[in-house]
């Protein structure tokens, strides 16, 4: 019963910045972590950033450490990835996913722990 609806994403120069959403919805929304991945054409799909949303601590995986920031509205059940300091291997569809259950996971990386998914996002860097 949650949907998540991504916003956002679109082509961008290398050194450039992007911003993309996703808001949550459902009855009674509630979730233990939120987190963006992404997938490039022929590659696996990659952890990028996770936020608890309880207590808003992240985690970032070490190829955007520095650069991206995820954060959380609370107000509008939505979580936000900017991405600064664009490069071409950035260049991916990005996902948002939900963790629901608490107790059981604290900033989770691994995909196969989450339980809804986005329809993902076109991010394009060009060189």
């Amino acid at each position: 019963q949650v949907q998540l609806v991504e916003s956002g994403g679109g082509l961008v120069q290398a050194g450039g910045s992007l911003s993309v959403s996703c808001a949550a919805s459902g009855r009674t929304f509630s979730s233990n972590a939120m987190g963006w991945f992404r997938q490039a054409p022929g590659k696996e799909r990659e952890f990028v950033a996770v936020i608890n949303w309880n207590d808003g601590n992240t985690y970032y995986a070490e190829s955007v450490k520095g650069r991206f920031t995820i954060s959380r509205d609370n107000a509008k059940n939505t979580v936000h990835l900017q991405m600064n300091s664009l490069k071409p291997e950035d260049t991916a569809v990005y996902y948002c996913a939900a963790q629901i259950r608490r107790g059981i996971y604290y900033l989770p990386r691994s995909a196969s722990v989450y339980d809804y998914w986005g329809q993902g996002t076109q991010v394009t860097v060009s060189s």
